[in-house]
């Protein structure tokens, strides 16, 4: 049976979505495929968002509902920029991430309090608030609000660094 924390789970996915679009906004296609020295691209940030390349995120977050204590691998510093992205416009980009979260969102809204508290093992998160062994909410919550907020700020600075330079 779905949660109210579900629903309140995925009404924050897209609220932060609803952030990324306004972040988005006005960027021509020129600078979206620029990118100050060793950071990435508007663009590169998108397919970051969007997730690795054929699946998206949502196998991962499945994997907890259909797995005991699923060990995830999760690689935060690749972009997922691709030939094939690297050839779609922004607004392309943008729309692929819209639809990769509101599939999690509706994911998300379908959840029972059980599959939220279940847990996967992820390494890479040992010293992250998350922990070794996040659940399902938590993943969801970091991923949905944290990992976009983060984005939508960088994507932000990006913008700024490349009107001024």
């Amino acid at each position: 049976m779905a949660t109210s924390t579900g629903t309140q789970l995925a009404q924050g996915i897209r609220q932060k979505l609803a952030e990324l679009k306004q972040a988005c906004a006005g960027l021509d296609e020129a600078t979206a495929s620029r990118a100050p020295a060793g950071r990435w691209s508007p663009k590169e940030i998108l397919s970051h968002l969007w997730g690795p390349e054929g699946t998206g995120h949502l196998p991962m977050l499945q994997a907890f509902v259909q797995q005991d204590m699923p060990t995830l691998e999760i690689d935060p510093g690749n972009s997922y920029f691709s030939e094939e992205r690297s050839r779609m416009t922004m607004a392309q980009l943008l729309a692929k991430v819209e639809q990769e979260y509101d599939g999690i969102a509706r994911f998300a809204e379908g959840l029972s309090a059980e599959q939220l508290e279940r847990k996967a093992h992820i390494p890479i998160f040992k010293e992250s608030p998350l922990g070794e062994y996040p659940s399902l909410g938590g993943l969801l919550g970091g991923l949905g609000t944290y990992h976009v907020q983060f984005h939508i700020d960088h994507l932000r600075e990006i913008r700024q660094a490349l009107s001024a330079g």
